[in-house]
């Protein structure tokens, strides 16, 4: 930042006259003045007192002026300083050469006072201006620093602000639709199992008196043989039983998969629940068991368990099947695309989930695939809100850093993905078993 400007003139001149002649008619002007004979003086009295001009005489003995001004305009601390030639020398090239070394004016002797005290006046409102100038700037930059801070800052908490209503309005729109459904669901199907067994009772009664009446009356008359045969009834009372249990099995699947909606819905947003991972990602995969099945050229995707042995976790498990659904999916993709452009690849497509206790504290849950992998540079960029590389429809870019907020801020975990570009990617979620620990820490 320059130094405000004092109206502090150094005249420097050999000849005792000049110095007194000038210094007297800065003085009556109202101006501080400071004198020194020489180059050398002139520079050691610009460091311990800085003038806001110097009026300097070019023929002297030691240095000259013009070497006088090259080592002023060298040193960073004096090189701001506007410097006048005082001289008899008025070629041309002289004063090229004095304006060339950095002076801002060329006075040639014999001079008018009243010229001098007019440069002079001029030349300290010229300082007065840059040194204005250059303050409004150096206000300007500190504001503009702030005012990108903050804007940076703004754009952090919108972003933030962003992806939390989103996960929000997500996960309670997506809790209430598979809840509903569920509901749907449990109607119909627990009307069909309170009346499988009755029906199957009466089936096994029904079947036990026509095979009674077969043995008594072996000998049926024509019309009533002709239907048997027609209606195929020894097979009918054969197959009947297989149909009633694979209804039985049906009802049994139903049932699970609407448990399975259940649990996946539960949001418990306002309180923690001590669940099953287990229990957690077999719901999500039963969810997405129709993607996991071979359609048309491509092959059925392989999900190969490694479940350890872990403890209940506290957590909020609507918002961490959220998470699991979310990582299962972009795996199912991954694998998808990777068969897509690759429709020759031999491997089998298959998604390895792993889990284990970390520590006394954590468990992890690790979901791998062998698809492609990720490039480097889209790792990089990976949990950023609303970065995708799916195309437009078919991902928001909000998926992975949602599930990052989740696991980091709700739960005080870690979510991290491990990829190389051709060795599969694998992301692994860590989280505390007991969240009020972790928050009384």
């Amino acid at each position: 930042m320059s130094d405000p400007v004092n109206n502090v003139i150094l005249v420097v001149d050999d000849n005792p006259t000049n110095l007194e002649v000038l210094s007297e008619a800065l003085i009556d002007a109202g101006f501080e003045v400071g004198v020194a004979t020489s180059g050398e003086g002139a520079i050691k009295q610009i460091q311990y007192n800085p003038p806001d001009l110097v009026l300097l005489d070019v023929m002297m003995p030691g240095i000259s002026g013009f070497e006088t001004c090259h080592r002023l305009k060298s040193n960073p601390a004096t090189q701001e300083t506007p410097i006048i030639f005082m001289t008899a020398l008025s070629e041309p090239v002289n004063k090229v050469k004095g304006l060339s070394l950095g002076a801002v004016d060329y006075i040639t002797k014999p001079f008018q006072q009243e010229e001098v005290l007019a440069r002079v006046k001029v030349h300290l409102q010229l300082r007065q201006l840059h040194h204005e100038l250059a303050e409004r700037n150096r206000q300007l930059k500190h504001l503009t620093e702030n005012l990108e801070q903050t804007i940076a800052e703004r754009t952090a908490t919108l972003e933030q602000t962003q992806v939390q209503l989103v996960q929000s309005e997500k996960l309670s729109s997506l809790g209430q639709l598979v809840a509903g459904v569920a509901h749907e669901i449990n109607n119909p199907i627990g009307c069909i199992s309170s009346n499988l067994a009755p029906a199957k009772e009466y089936v096994t009664e029904i079947i036990r008196i026509l095979q009674c009446y077969q043995q008594r009356y072996a000998h049926l008359d024509a019309e009533l043989a002709a239907e048997a045969a027609a209606v195929d009834l020894d097979f009918m009372l054969e197959d009947l039983p297989k149909i009633l249990h694979s209804i039985e099995s049906s009802a049994v699947r139903i049932r699970d998969i609407s448990t399975s909606l259940r649990n996946f819905s539960r949001s418990d947003a306002t309180y923690l629940v001590a669940v099953n991972i287990h229990e957690g990602l077999d719901s999500t995969l039963m969810i997405l068991h129709h993607r996991l099945k071979a359609c048309g050229d491509r092959p059925e995707i392989q999900v190969v368990k490694h479940y350890g042995q872990i403890p209940l976790v506290e957590c909020y498990p609507g918002q961490v099947n959220q998470v699991l659904m979310n990582l299962l999916s972009n795996a199912i993709d991954a694998l998808e695309d990777d068969l897509k452009s690759n429709p020759t690849l031999e491997k089998t497509p298959t998604i390895t989930i792993s889990t284990e206790q970390s520590d006394l504290d954590h468990i992890r849950v690790r979901i791998a695939d062998n698809g492609p992998g990720i490039a480097e540079s889209i790792l990089q960029n990976l949990f950023q809100p609303f970065f995708t590389t799916k195309s437009v429809g078919k991902g928001t870019g909000l998926g992975l850093s949602i599930s990052r907020q989740i696991i980091q801020d709700k739960h005080h975990g870690n979510l991290r993905c491990c990829s190389k570009p051709g060795e599969g990617t694998e992301f692994c979620v860590e989280i505390p078993v007991l969240q009020k620990a972790i928050a009384v820490e």
